[in-house]
């Protein structure tokens, strides 16, 4: 018999009754370490007192009303957005799922606008990630995403990843954008690197198609820069933010530049929930802690700390690890061993990690992680490790 919750999702035996910080507390009463934040969603931890109280004040005042009134806790946080990052205007959505549908809606609606109607072929990368819609999917491309839901979207054309010379070819007078990830997520926490992202951005220029960032995931300071294409010293066209800009509240928001924007005109697209008050209320407060430079040097100077400590890890078990990847604390665990006996391993060990494409673990802590909490993990990661079924 089927269960009440539908079961697309292989849950983990475990259930969790409150989060403080970067610790959760189980039903069981146990307390695990938190190094998954929901996936790189709760940016600040569990219950921070600033979001408790921004949610808590909005929703005695205000919680939904629609998108045909203005919205001031809309405006506020797009005008912050607009402030700090490249974007001339911004649409808020409820996830990154949604963010990813608009993206390609604009950038398509751009060309139209520009008398370009045949450019419709965007461009993206295998292991890509860019949420579970329809058309999301395929941008994605990979099998076990798409196998079954056919017929799909057409116009995506799928590239090696960091293949410059494959980037070069592909790129022709039919190419709507570029959609790529600055690093992936659930491909394995795949860094583009610098070098590739200048070469893409100076390629759309050359060629008139869009650059569309996907930020779902690296954006909101998990880098220690606000959003990690700034690493590059680039901008995008298009970007699509959503995971940590809530804190744990479902947000998302894409972000473009006037340009990119022109042929989004009243009517031609709509959110029910998307910028409502108490989303809109958290994220601007999100944004304001998270944007300050101390606090993402913080994140730098916590990374560097967490990075040098897993340098070691790997070297203490190298048939369980084989390299450190990412940036900030966007960081992963390349595995000779099964990643997924890792993770299980952790949950033993009270450590909660994500699972990647390529064999890798995910390290997604809490931005504020303190230092304490940092040795802890690595102490805990140690013990997982140790329990982990070795490498033949």
């Amino acid at each position: 018999m089927i269960s009440a919750v539908l079961p697309t999702y292989n849950r983990a035996p475990l259930a969790f009754v409150s989060g403080e910080g970067s610790w959760l507390l189980a039903e069981d009463g146990q307390r695990y370490l938190d190094l998954g934040a929901g996936i790189a969603v709760n940016a600040l931890g569990h219950a921070h007192p600033a979001l408790v109280q921004t949610l808590t004040e909005q929703a005695a005042k205000l919680w939904h009303v629609s998108n045909v009134y203005r919205i001031p806790e809309q405006e506020r946080l797009a005008a912050m957005l607009v402030e700090k990052t490249f974007a001339d205007t911004v649409f808020f959505t409820n996830s990154g799922t949604e963010t990813a549908e608009l993206a390609i809606k604009m950038a398509r609606k751009y060309h139209y606008e520009n008398g370009q109607p045949e450019r419709t072929e965007i461009i993206a990368f295998e292991g890509a990630f860019h949420g579970r819609s329809t058309g999301a999917i395929a941008a994605a491309g990979s099998e076990k995403m798409v196998k079954g839901y056919g017929p799909l979207m057409p116009g995506f054309t799928h590239l090696p990843w960091g293949d410059e010379a494959a980037l070069k070819a592909a790129l022709t007078e039919g190419t709507c954008a570029v959609m790529i990830e600055p690093i992936q997520g659930e491909g394995g926490i795949r860094t583009a690197g610098d070098a590739f992202l200048k070469t893409l951005r100076s390629l759309c220029d050359q060629t008139g198609a869009l650059l569309i960032l996907d930020e779902v995931q690296s954006g909101m300071g998990r880098t220690g820069r606000l959003f990690a294409h700034e690493w590059a010293g680039i901008t995008p066209d298009i970007m699509m933010v959503a995971k940590g800009i809530g804190g744990g509240f479902p947000l998302g928001a894409l972000l473009a530049t006037e340009r990119a924007a022109k042929g989004m005109t009243a009517g031609s697209h709509g959110s029910t929930y998307g910028g409502n008050p108490l989303g809109c209320a958290v994220g601007a407060k999100v944004t304001e802690l998270v944007s300050d430079p101390a606090f993402l040097a913080e994140v730098a100077r916590k990374s560097a700390l967490f990075r040098q400590g897993l340098e070691a890890l790997v070297a203490a078990h190298p048939q369980v690890f084989e390299a450190v990847r990412g940036e900030g604390l966007m960081l992963g665990l390349k595995c000779r061993a099964l990643n997924t006996d890792l993770v299980k391993a952790g949950y033993a060990a009270g450590v909660l990690t994500v699972g990647a494409a390529d064999n890798v673990v995910r390290l997604l802590p809490a931005l504020n992680i303190p230092d304490e909490d940092i040795a802890e993990a690595l102490t805990r990661l140690d013990r997982a490790a140790a329990a982990t079924p070795k490498a033949a």
